[in-house]
């Protein structure tokens, strides 16, 4: 086995430890009933979903994975847990039409990939007009080996600050939002 083999193999094993422990975080986020736990598991799923996402060599999904799903949602989620009670009820009877609605919605996207190319497939059209200049071009315009790095951090700088802006934005609206309304019921349950 040579060295590129090798890399290969330790990186599939890298990817199984990092699903299975997603499954299993996942797993336990939702069979809990203590919700400040499911937030905390929520966050290390987002954790582990980013750095999955690093492996796959898509750093800028990492990073948005990284503030948005183990970041602000848990924030999010812990505010929510604060204006409320820390334990789910149990629900009068069992969620069917939920589970139903998630087996289809997951039955259509597992049916929907079987008419994408495949993946690396050099001929999908992705991969037929801007990529090849990219790819071509990148190291030396940017300077930026990671040809990734070097569309998000310099040709299209301006667009990934306005999505950060933006997500930072809904944040704060969110957090702002949350604010107002614990003060406004402390403010009313005080009278």
């Amino acid at each position: 086995m040579d060295r590129k083999e090798g890399r290969r193999a330790i990186e599939i094993y890298i990817n199984i430890v990092l699903l299975f422990f997603l499954v299993a975080t996942g797993l336990a986020a939702v069979l809990l009933r203590n919700l400040l736990a499911s937030a905390m598991l929520l966050g290390i799923y987002g954790l582990l979903m980013a750095a999955l996402w690093v492996v796959l060599d898509a750093v800028d999904v990492a990073f948005t994975e990284a503030a948005v799903g183990a970041g602000i949602t848990t924030v999010l989620m812990l505010l929510a847990i604060a204006l409320t009670e820390r334990h789910e009820k149990r629900p009068s009877r069992p969620p069917y039409l939920a589970l139903l609605a998630a087996l289809v919605t997951g039955g259509a996207l597992v049916y929907a990939t079987g008419g994408m190319p495949a993946f690396g497939d050099a001929a999908a059209p992705a991969h037929r007009h801007v990529a090849p200049e990219y790819i071509a071009r990148a190291l030396d315009e940017t300077g930026v080996p990671n040809v990734v790095t070097a569309v998000l951090a310099s040709y299209r700088g301006f667009d990934t600050l306005g999505e950060v802006t933006v997500i930072f934005t809904a944040g704060m609206g969110v957090l702002l939002l949350i604010g107002v309304g614990a003060r406004r019921r402390k403010e009313g349950g005080g009278s």
